[in-house]
Order: C-alpha cells, then sequence, then structure tokens
C-alpha cells in the first residue's frame, strides 16, 4: 500500500552557485553524497540538485514539514549501476516508521536547467 508520495524539482543553476562553497554540501549532505556529487565532474551541478530534490520530495512524502526533519537524516547512495536508493537515520527514519512505511522507492532525472526526484513510500 502506498503511504506517501512526494515530488520536487530544483534549478541546476542555483547548485551551480552553491557548490563554490563547501558549506552547503557539509549541512545538507553526508560525506559519501558529496564525494558521489562531487566525483560528477561537468554534471556535479546536476547531480546535487538532483539530490537535492531527493531530500526534498522524501519530506513531502512523508507529509512533514522541512522543519520538522532534517535533510541530514536523509541520504541519497547510488547502486553500482547508479540507481539512486534512500538510506534514512534519526527523525527521518522516526516519521518513516510512525507512517508505517516500509520501504522507499526514489527516481531523479534532470533535463536542460531542471533536475526532479519522485519519492514513493510503501507500506
Amino acid at each position: 500500500m502506498i503511504k506517501g508520495l512526494g515530488i520536487d524539482l530544483c534549478a541546476i543553476e542555483r547548485m551551480e552557485k552553491l557548490l563554490q562553497s563547501d558549506a552547503f554540501l557539509n549541512r545538507y549532505f553526508a560525506t559519501e553524497e558529496a564525494r558521489y556529487i562531487r566525483g560528477q565532474g561537468a554534471m556535479a551541478a546536476a547531480s546535487l540538485a538532483g539530490c537535492f530534490a531527493a531530500k526534498e520530495a522524501f519530506v513531502k512524502a512523508l507529509g512533514e514539514g522541512f522543519r520538522e526533519i532534517p535533510l541530514s537524516d536523509i541520504v541519497i547512495l547510488h547502486s553500482d549501476k547508479g540507481a539512486p536508493h534512500y538510506a534514512v537515520m534519526g527523525v527521518a527514519k522516526e516519521a518513516l516508521a510512525e507512517r508505517g512505511a516500509e520501504s522507499s522507492h526514489l527516481s531523479i532525472t534532470h533535463e536542460g536547467e531542471i533536475a526532479a526526484a519522485v519519492c514513493v513510500l510503501e507500506g
């Protein structure tokens, strides 16, 4: 049964500016996420935008406010083939359990100047 659905868009150009400093990455992203994003070379801003949109889509799927769920509790990982998936901890993990969700699904895409992410929570 679907327990939540969230979608978010993020402007890639906005992320290009934020990549100039480590402050944004350090605040919202785990070390492994930052390493993945920086490793994308010319696609780093698109990758950052996609991962940021994925975090926001997850919070929207939970139906919680952004003040209640720290984005740093939501980690975007990638399989060996590049498929993104969530790892959650702390408050985000508690909110997931309270919602009765047992699994999450994530899709990220980018085209032109926009990245998009969709999150589906199942329970």
